[in-house]
């Protein structure tokens, strides 16, 4: 019997396909999970911008993700794009009924792009409602300072950071480097320990949807059993990978190569 581990994207979609509840479908499919959603938005995006937002009701969140939950209860929950304040707390009242697992929350607030993913008054509802219940939280360095109010620039300011954020939310926390000058490694700070996960500094501009694909990657490494350490180590090399294939589509930030594998074979 074919065995998939069922795992639960909870994101907006990317109409063009490079990130978002795309992006992390691809991601685990790839990866052998099974991919589930619950769309939070429709945004009509490219490589180049974000040209509209259509947020979907919470109810209609609620329900969608209820569909799921009664039916195929996911192994692992990846929560990207929520966009506003009733949203946040369907999922949270969702994780709770359903004693949800290894959820991996990818704090999502402004698109490759430069454009606002989350409404201001919403982040409040995330740091309180959601980013408590997650297992890891995976901010890059701008959403980081964001979340924390400090200027992160050099190794120590992210061991910094990240063991505040731990402190405060009472969970592991993966604190993406790409954002660093020259160099493109990662800090997970889980159980009191920083562990660095060293990674490549590739010249492209080719990184739409990156963060969303490595949040899903290590939900479904999460769910096939690994540790976080392991977890993250083999999200990391798969997104490595798939940037180091070379796609190139778009005239902005184009997407990765999810597929690379199957180039391969």
């Amino acid at each position: 019997m074919m065995v998939r581990h069922p795992v639960l994207t909870i994101a907006g979609s990317d109409s063009s396909g490079g990130a978002g509840v795309q992006a992390d479908l691809k991601t685990i499919t790839m990866l052998g999970g099974y991919g589930m959603s619950a769309i939070t938005a429709l945004t009509a995006q490219n490589t180049v911008s974000v040209r509209g937002i259509h947020a979907v009701p919470a109810d209609f969140l609620q329900q969608q993700i209820e569909a799921v939950c009664d039916d195929i209860l996911p192994l692992a929950v990846k929560i990207g794009m929520v966009y506003d304040v009733p949203q946040i707390h369907v999922i949270a009242q969702a994780i709770q009924k359903y004693q949800l697992r290894h959820v991996v929350v990818d704090p999502v607030m402004v698109a490759t792009s430069g454009d606002a993913l989350l409404k201001e008054q919403a982040q409040t509802a995330l740091q309180e409602e959601l980013m408590p219940l997650a297992e890891l939280i995976t901010p890059n360095l701008p959403e980081a300072q964001r979340l924390t109010g400090l200027k992160i620039a050099s190794p120590v300011q992210m061991e910094q950071a990240a063991a505040e954020l731990s402190a405060q939310y009472r969970t592991a926390i993966l604190l993406k480097g790409g954002h660093c000058d020259g160099v493109c490694n990662d800090l997970l700070y889980v159980s009191g320990e920083c562990i660095w996960i060293p990674g490549q500094h590739l010249e492209t501009k080719n990184t739409h949807g990156t963060g969303c694909t490595l949040s899903s990657a290590i939900a479904v490494f999460l769910a096939q059993g690994f540790t976080m350490t392991d977890s993250v180590r083999r999200a990391k090399n798969y997104i490595t990978h798939a940037i180091q294939a070379g796609l190139s589509l778009g005239h902005g930030h184009g997407p990765i190569a999810h597929n690379y594998a199957l180039h391969e074979q």
